[in-house]
């Protein structure tokens, strides 16, 4: 029909003899509705599939497909059990496989969902043009780690389908993977301008703004999400982000209230409150929570989650000092879910910052193997993971080599499987390393670049030590320098100093970096 004028255009009627032929039926009509509708005999020849090579040759399948997508925009949960119906009834569906894998990465399963997203992948070519592109993007962007051929592939997407707007999202997620927000920022706004029902790209862009600072912008944009009545699990990540940038406790409580009464999205919320504790440097509170958030999630069949929660927390145990129970926690970690990248290159890192180099050089060989060609694994993780261990072995000059700076910035990409947006390792281990090499004016300007993106950072644990950064970056100027720079640096380092113990006047006091803090401290005054 002509939408201005509602003129009927063309019209085709068909009568299929069973329900089993109905598809069949539906396609011969669209092949000759095309036709009357001006499309050249040599473009429907070209395109002309058959529904059942192009989607499914089962309707109850289509059917759940359907519905399982609706749900997709509404209850996450309810829409696996439609994804899973349909690969039953047709198990080369592969736009089912599809939907199956953006389920699992949207509540943190990652190599979960890459097994779906390689199976749709294998099976794309029962799909039809649009659905393969957006199959293929996911397969680059994800299974292998492209980001640069997800974009590519994106782009071809929307030049060909400009008014689908879920490829923005899809485009926005590929930018911010890379670390380029602003890029992400607008693909995610062209998303709602084309469908003001789009309830996905709320989050994303909300954290995208996040990330470049833009927090009135970022609360503004959850805010109208909130108006439209959304609520799910990245939204709730971000009202919970706003919260602790806010110091507004009772919101923080009101978001916990949520996750609490979500069995599926439970251990979110644990492993959020847990590095809000080992923030401010109430440890053992943050292990307890730890504790929990990994049960919850076995509970609810999400080890690799479990994994990357204790992953976490070995990290955090080793940037405070606390050695053997880092490497207690990332073998822990590998126990439950041994093949995951996330869990492996978080344990890698983890394995070097606790001193056990020969151990986290091993992991990062076999990843550079598995994933030769994920942007982030070899531009990211592993620089991060080798540059840790040239510091180990007192190298600094080959760490600073490891940690050149890339284009685009992937160090500030987000980092799909965490609950924040990043917590800037590679710059955290850049300060240590300039440290290392008495700079401490690099240093200290690598430890406030933490500090300066709180909205990526959010309430991981280098924030803190970030802050005991800049005081030992300043206090090393004040040794290295003389007469007024000395001072000045001096006056910066105890400012510095008396903000850290400020912000973990509560921590437990056992914690070695908090011991040494408190040591340098006494001395500087």
């Amino acid at each position: 029909m002509n939408c201005q004028s509602g003129d009927v255009l063309a019209q085709e009627q068909v009568t299929a003899s069973s329900k089993e032929k109905v598809l069949d039926a539906v396609g011969d009509a669209a092949a000759k509705l095309r036709g009357k509708l001006g499309e050249s005999l040599a473009s429907v020849q070209k395109y002309d599939v058959p529904l059942a090579d192009a989607t499914t040759s089962s309707l109850e399948a289509l059917k759940a497909l359907t519905a399982g997508q609706k749900d997709q925009r509404e209850d996450q949960l309810a829409a696996l059990s439609y994804f899973q119906r349909a690969v039953q009834l047709d198990p080369n569906f592969a736009s089912a496989y599809l939907g199956m894998g953006t389920f699992y990465a949207n509540v943190g399963e990652q190599e979960r969902a890459n097994e779906y997203y390689a199976k749709a992948f294998e099976l794309r070519e029962h799909a039809s043009e649009r659905e393969k592109l957006g199959i293929a993007a996911n397969y680059y962007g994800s299974v292998t780690g492209e980001r640069e051929k997800a974009v590519q592939i994106l782009q071809e997407y929307i030049e060909s389908y400009p008014r689908h707007y879920s490829s923005y999202n899809s485009l926005g997620l590929a930018y911010s993977a890379s670390g380029q927000h602003d890029k992400a920022i607008e693909a995610f706004r062209q998303n709602l301008r084309l469908d003001s029902n789009s309830i996905v790209p709320y989050p994303n862009l909300a954290n995208s703004l996040l990330a470049l600072q833009r927090i009135d912008e970022a609360r503004q944009t959850v805010q109208q999400a909130q108006g439209r009545k959304i609520s799910n699990l990245p939204l709730r990540n971000a009202l919970y982000a706003m919260a602790f940038l806010s110091s507004d406790s009772s919101a923080m409580e009101e978001q916990q209230k949520w996750f609490a009464g979500q069995p599926g999205f439970e251990n979110n919320g644990l492993s959020l409150a847990a590095d809000t504790e080992a923030y401010a440097g109430r440890l053992s509170k943050a292990r307890e929570l730890t504790r929990r958030s990994v049960e919850s999630a076995i509970r609810t069949d999400s080890k690799e989650t479990a994994a990357i929660w204790r992953e976490n927390a070995a990290l955090r145990e080793a940037g405070l000092g606390n050695l053997p129970e880092a490497k207690q926690a990332a073998a822990d970690g590998l126990k439950l879910a041994p093949t995951s990248q996330a869990v492996n290159v978080e344990a890698a890192l983890a394995y070097a910052m606790a001193g056990d180099t020969a151990r986290a050089e091993s992991i990062a060989q076999d990843l550079s193997k598995r994933y030769p060609l994920d942007t982030q694994v070899q531009s990211l993780w592993l620089p991060a993971i080798r540059a840790q261990a040239a510091l180990n072995r007192k190298t600094p000059a080959l760490a600073f080599s490891n940690l050149q700076p890339a284009t685009p910035p992937i160090e500030y990409a987000q980092i799909m499987f965490v609950n924040n947006i990043s917590c800037l390792y590679p710059t955290y281990i850049r300060g240590e390393a300039y440290l290392a090499t008495n700079d401490g004016k690099s240093a200290a300007a690598e430890f406030q670049k933490i500090l300066d993106h709180s909205g990526i950072v959010w309430n991981c644990w280098t924030a803190a030590p970030a802050q005991l950064g800049v005081a030992r970056a300043n206090a090393l100027q004040a040794r290295t320098s003389q007469g007024a720079d000395a001072d000045l640096a001096r006056t910066r380092a105890l400012a510095s100093y008396k903000e850290f113990l400020a912000l973990w006047k509560d921590a437990d006091p056992d914690i070695p970096i908090l011991k040494q803090a408190k040591a340098e401290y006494a001395k500087a005054q």
